[in-house]
C-alpha cells in the first residue's frame, strides 16, 4: 500500500503539471467536491469556457454547478458533459458572425442586426427561441438528464425574489434565466415570470457552495477600468452599465455571505455586452489566465489532501 500522504502528493504533481496523466481524470474519494458559481454578464460570459478547459487539463469535474444567465447556458453544456473545447467549438459554429446569429434567430426578420446590437432594441426576443436555437442538437429536457448538478438562477419579477431550478424542465428555466429586461420577453414558467437571474444574483455562490470542499466563482460582470474617461455613452451603453453596477455590489455581497476559495473576474470593458459575434476574441482574451487558475485550483487541492484522511485514485 502507498502511504495516504505520498499518493495525495503524487495527485498533486498531476494536478501541476497538467500533463497527460491529469487529462486522465484525477478524482478522490470523500472529495473535494468542488462547486462551481457561472456568472451573468451576456457577451462577455463566453470567457466561462476557458475556466472550464483549465478544470479539464487538471482532470477535475464539479461536483455542482450554478449558473445565472449565460453562465446558466454554458453551466447546462458543461453539466450534460461538454468538455471545454467542445463548448469553445460549438460557441464558434453558432456565434462566430452577425450573420450565423442572425440565420439562428431572426432570418430576415431584422435586417440590420449590427444595428440592432449596437443601437438600441426595436423588438422583444422570445428567450425560449434563443435557448433552443443555440443549444446542441439532442440536449436534455430535464434536469433529471444532466450528468452534474445543476442550479439554474432566475428572478421572479412578481415577488422580487430569485426562483432557482434543479428539477423539472431545463430548457424552460434557462429562457427565464437569461431574460435580460427589455431585451427578452418575460417567460412564464412554474407559476413565475421570470427575467434575467443577474437583477438579484449575478454569481450564484450560494447555490454551489452547499456540500463543497473548494467553492470555485467565475464572475464575468467585467470592470470599470477602461471606462473611466469615457464620456460619450449611448443609451444602450447607460442601460447595461448601469446593470454592471448593480450586479457588481449584489456580487459584493453575495461573496461576504458565501467566500469563494477561489474567485476570478477577469478584465473584460474591453467587449461590448451584446458583442457575441465577437466570441473568438472573447475566448482568447482570458486564455493568459488559465495557468493561474489552475494553479490556484491545484494549491486548493493539494490542501485539501493533505487534511483528508481516505485518498484514493480512479483513472
Amino acid at each position: 500500500m502507498i502511504p495516504i500522504k505520498k499518493r495525495g502528493l503524487e495527485i498533486v504533481r498531476r494536478l501541476r503539471d497538467g500533463g497527460q496523466e491529469a487529462r486522465e481524470k484525477v478524482y478522490t474519494r470523500d472529495g473535494p467536491r468542488i462547486g462551481v458559481a457561472l456568472g451573468g454578464g451576456s457577451a462577455r460570459g463566453l470567457t466561462h469556457i476557458p475556466y472550464i478547459e483549465a478544470m479539464d487539463e487538471l482532470g477535475l469535474k464539479p461536483s455542482v454547478i450554478s449558473g445565472t444567465s449565460i453562465g446558466a447556458l454554458i453551466g447546462a453544456g458543461w453539466a450534460n458533459g461538454m468538455t471545454g473545447k467542445e463548448l469553445r467549438e460549438h460557441s464558434f459554429s453558432v456565434l462566430g458572425t452577425l450573420r450565423i446569429i442572425a440565420a439562428r434567430l431572426w432570418g430576415a426578420q431584422i435586417r440590420n442586426i449590427g444595428g440592432f446590437f449596437q443601437n438600441g432594441f426595436t423588438v422583444q426576443l422570445d428567450a425560449a427561441r434563443v435557448v433552443d436555437a443555440f443549444l446542441p442538437d439532442g440536449f436534455p429536457d430535464d434536469f433529471k438528464d444532466l450528468k452534474i448538478p445543476l442550479y439554474v438562477v432566475a428572478t421572479d419579477f412578481q415577488s422580487w425574489h430569485q426562483a432557482v431550478f434543479s428539477a423539472g424542465p431545463l430548457r424552460q428555466a434557462i429562457a427565464g434565466s437569461i431574460a435580460i429586461p427589455s431585451f427578452f420577453k418575460p417567460v412564464p414558467f412554474a407559476n413565475h415570470l421570470l427575467v434575467d437571474g443577474g437583477v438579484v444574483n449575478p454569481l450564484p455562490l450560494d447555490q454551489a457552495a452547499a456540500d463543497t470542499d473548494i467553492l470555485v466563482g467565475v464572475d464575468v460582470n467585467g470592470d470599470p477600468s477602461e471606462l473611466l474617461n469615457k464620456t460619450d455613452y449611448k443609451a444602450l451603453d447607460m442601460w447595461f452599465g448601469a446593470a454592471q453596477i448593480m450586479m457588481h455590489s449584489l456580487t459584493a455581497h453575495m461573496m461576504a455571505a458565501y467566500p469563494p476559495d477561489i474567485y476570478v473576474r477577469p478584465h473584460l470593458q474591453t467587449f461590448g455586452a451584446l458583442e457575441f459575434w465577437r466570441v473568438r476574441e472573447i475566448v482568447a482574451h482570458v486564455e493568459k489566465d488559465k495557468d493561474n487558475f489552475k494553479r490556484q485550483l491545484a494549491r486548493k487541492v493539494e490542501t485539501f489532501l493533505a487534511h483528508s484522511g481516505d485518498i484514493t485514485r480512479a483513472g
